[in-house]
């Protein structure tokens, strides 16, 4: 048995439509200078374990190549993106492979949760480690959560056994390549890696996160990330 080796992720080819910005919303600047993208790729690349990373951008960016970690030793490769964010961590994850073995672990993490807590990345790895499929972050939802349609509500969900999934989400490079190739194959559109490993049946380990780690969809969100990384 081989030490577990570590690997990132990170498909930033989203054009960031919701935020009504002529720039994709991962290279939109914080408070403190960063970039959406780069905030994240600095928090995660300085972790020991990551051995490398492969991001996926859009064909026509012309941002990264501006970015500091555009350089970085932990960047293995770039790929483009696909049509779809699971399109675009196949594609990452085929250049992987290169790099990496089939049953290294890898971490996929959104470009645009740059609050993500190295803590929280930490109790990640610790937990899924000996874990024969893998595991998310999450948290657990503590709205009442109601079905609507046409602005009316329909009915109240129960949300006892329901949780908000974050990311990084982690799994063996070899299953998760195999659950996104058949999802391709099916035709069928998946929103996170965690789904794509469902449909293949397997069971996927939960470790609770912190709130703070916000996906940035709209221009509210912004403001709430500053809020979040001001305090550290």
């Amino acid at each position: 048995m081989h030490d577990d080796n570590y690997f990132l992720i990170i498909p930033a080819s989203g054009k960031g439509s919701r935020m009504n910005t002529s720039l994709p919303k991962q290279y939109l600047e914080l408070d403190n200078g960063s970039t959406i993208l780069d905030q994240s790729l600095g928090t995660l690349l300085n972790m020991r374990q990551i051995s490398g990373c492969v991001i996926a951008i859009a064909e026509d960016d012309e941002h990264f190549a501006m970015s500091p970690f555009s350089t970085h030793d932990k960047i293995l490769a770039t790929t483009f993106g696909g049509s779809e964010r699971f399109h675009s961590v196949l594609n990452a994850l085929n250049e992987l492979v290169k790099f990496a073995r089939e049953d290294d672990w890898v971490l996929v993490h959104d470009a645009v949760r740059p609050c993500i807590r190295i803590k929280d990345v930490e109790q990640l790895i610790k937990m899924v480690d000996n874990h024969p499929v893998g595991g998310i972050l999450a948290t657990s939802i503590v709205d009442t959560l109601k079905m609507a349609k046409d602005e009316h509500i329909v009915k109240t969900i129960e949300r006892n056994n329901l949780i908000h999934a974050q990311t990084p989400q982690m799994f063996r490079i070899g299953l998760l390549k195999r659950a996104l190739e058949k999802a391709v194959q099916d035709k069928v559109h998946i929103t996170d890696e965690a789904e794509a490993i469902e449909r293949l049946g397997c069971s996927i380990k939960i470790i609770p996160s912190s709130k703070s780690n916000i996906k940035i969809t709209h221009t509210d969100d912004l403001q709430l990330a500053n809020y979040y990384l001001n305090k550290e």
